[in-house]
């Protein structure tokens, strides 16, 4: 029986931390499951348990500081999870959902059921009621009718970008309950890079791509796809990452001698073997380890889905033409001149998961970091292993949409009416609304509204604006000699499409307040609705015959009737790219009600291993 004076999200809180007391307890069970059904080391088996234990610690706490008297859960939300962190993943959507206080609709990856069972199981034994936990195995088409069905008002997906359109698509047909696009949390695949200038040391940036590419089997969506070697160092650090490479063993993932088992099925071995013999037929040097501990290759190894970890020659990142989600490594020469150019190219795949970057030159890290679009972002450490609250994780373009699991917005997305956004920061970067920044030009348009007449619509963009999410950089906590920080960039242009003048005169506010354009009807734009405006807003407006299909956008505002958002639910979900969130009002709403602006930022982790740049001088500061 619970206590009749704790809160709905303190009981819940509760649920989660007994739940990971219980999978600490039943890890030996948990280590056996993983390494037999997904392949994976016992190394990497049990870095997975703790990583579902932090996410049920996690999101408990989230629970108790982000679910106020006001929070109001969406309803049934679908989670479907990858094969790949059958446990971790699987139980971090699960964790989220509940939290937040939805019902939940298990779909684990087609390979890994047993994981997921042991885990809802021990979910169950905690205390978590089975009418609100509900395990639904099976394959593709047990996902997809769960996406396609009304009563389903939210979904979790880990998986491909291809898998996340068309689930965009499906919800694409219906809205939620309360009449807005039904939400999409999908965190997809990634081209991953790593930059390697000449001042890097090479015996640790061999050890941290090693990592990177070959841990897990190459099979985590943040491994590392493509090395870039400042061709200075190119041979030397080549000839140290063959010789490393020959030395990894492939084999059983139960003995402890191996380094990089199986990859997941004998379909995926027979996919990654295709791309290696194509860029071989194209004349591209390649390199492969793949001796068992014993010096030679093993025979049983021919009976399995194993593929050897290989290192690929490119001359461009784009020869690369698509993500290979196994042990392969893509390996190219630059110029130091071209520096800003390699920038620009890894962002031109459109995907922006994880970087690395190896320097000792801190003029070389802020250069890159500022011009690099990638969610999450390591210097001079390995790529890979994001810890829950201190390295949220989640990507940017045909990334994923966000927000960053193990971050201080996720659960946000799960409720319809969460707490405000300037809570979402952590604890030292939180502030009130009241201690809100402004930018100057929405400022300067906030005066024009009110000069020509339209003072309740500037009071309505007054209180968007003190939903404006804490810009600053906040660090967070995390061991000795790393640095982790956790920020929020804007997105890009956001389409403002409202019914009336006034809505439109919002949207724009809304738009001017994160320091971003505004793509507005040039029909709307001509209409003089905007005369008068000062120059330094008009700069930040961009007229377009078709708003809704401009190219570049970041994120979509809408203003209007329930059938109008309807069809531009489906107009966004049919355009290439990024899947974009829509954040919709009715044209007659209450004046409380507003944008949710922190949804028109990415957010950005940055994790940096200060022991190698010069030293940490923090360690200075530690008791004896």
């Amino acid at each position: 029986m619970c206590k009749p004076h704790r809160s709905r999200p303190a009981l819940r809180a509760g649920l989660l931390r007994a739940a990971a007391d219980a999978f600490e307890a039943r890890m030996p069970v948990l280590l056996g499951l993983i390494v037999r059904e997904a392949g994976k080391s016992l190394a990497n088996a049990v870095a997975e348990v703790r990583e579902a234990v932090d996410f049920l610690r996690y999101y408990a706490g989230e629970a108790e500081r982000v679910c106020g008297p006001e929070a109001r859960p969406l309803g049934p939300v679908a989670c479907i999870a990858p094969w790949n962190f059958p446990l971790a993943i699987f139980t971090g959507q699960v964790a989220a959902a509940l939290a937040a206080g939805n019902p939940v609709l298990a779909k684990p990856a087609e390979e890994t059921p047993l994981v997921a069972a042991e885990a809802v199981r021990l979910l169950g034994e905690a205390g978590i009621p089975a009418r609100v936990l509900h395990l639904l195995p099976g394959a593709g088409a047990v996902g997809a009718a769960l996406v396609g069905d009304a009563r389903v008002q939210g979904v979790m997906f880990t998986g491909s970008t291809a898998v996340a359109r068309l689930i965009q698509r499906t919800l694409a047909d219906r809205l939620t309950a309360d009449g807005r696009p039904v939400p999409l949390v999908a965190e997809t695949g990634g081209q991953n890079a790593m930059i390697v200038d000449s001042s890097a040391l090479p015996e640790q940036v061999v050890a941290d791509v090693l990592a990177s590419a070959f841990d897990s089997a190459g099979q985590r969506c943040s491994a590392l796809r493509i090395l870039c070697l400042q061709e200075e160092i190119a041979e030397r650090t080549l000839a140290m990452l063959h010789g490393a490479l020959r030395e990894l063993a492939v084999g059983d993932p139960r003995r402890l001698s191996v380094d990089v088992g199986p990859v997941i099925t004998a379909e995926a071995a027979e996919g990654i073997f295709r791309h290696i013999e194509t860029m071989r037929s194209r004349g591209h040097a390649i390199a492969q380890g793949g001796e068992n501990p014993q010096g030679r290759k093993d025979p049983a190894l021919d009976a399995g889905s194993f593929v050897p970890p290989t290192v690929i020659a490119i001359d461009r990142v784009s020869d690369v033409e698509a993500e290979v989600f196994g042990p392969v490594l893509h390996v190219l020469r630059y110029r130091r001149d071209d520096l800003d150019a390699l920038v620009d190219a890894i962002d031109a795949t459109g995907y922006g998961l994880t970087f690395g970057l190896h320097t000792r030159i801190e003029e070389t890290v802020t250069r890159v970091l500022d011009r690099i679009g990638a969610g999450n972002v390591y210097v001079n450490r390995n790529t890979i292993g994001a810890v829950v609250g201190v390295q949220p994780f989640g990507g940017t373009g045909l990334s994923g949409t966000g927000p960053k699991a193990g971050g201080p917005r996720y659960l946000r997305r799960l409720m319809t009416r969460p707490a405000p956004s300037w809570a979402d920061a952590p604890a030292d970067a939180a502030r009130s609304p009241a201690e809100a920044v402004v930018d100057p030009v929405a400022r300067a348009y906030i005066g024009w509204l009110r000069q020509r007449g339209h003072a309740e619509v500037a009071s309505r963009v007054e209180r968007d604006l003190a939903r404006m999410p804490a810009l600053t950089e906040s660090v967070l906590p995390g061991p000795v000699g790393e640095r982790n920080s956790y920020g929020l960039r804007p997105r890009g242009p956001i389409a403002a499409l409202a019914s009336d003048e006034a809505g439109t005169l919002r949207q724009l506010g809304a738009i001017l307040a994160t320091g971003q354009r505004a793509v507005i009807a040039a029909e709307r734009a001509s209409s003089g609705l905007l005369d008068g405006l000062p120059a330094a807003v008009l700069r930040r407006i961009v007229p377009a015959e078709d708003p809704a299909g401009a190219p570049g956008l970041g994120g979509v505002l809408h203003a209007g009737e329930r059938a109008d958002l309807a069809g531009l639910v489906r107009r966004i979900a049919e355009r290439d790219g990024p899947i974009l969130t829509i954040l919709s009002i009715p044209t007659a709403s209450d004046p409380e009600a507003g944008y949710e602006l922190s949804d028109l930022f990415a957010e950005r982790t940055v994790s940096i291993n200060t022991a190698a740049a010069g030293g940490n001088a923090s360690l200075m500061a530690l008791d004896a």
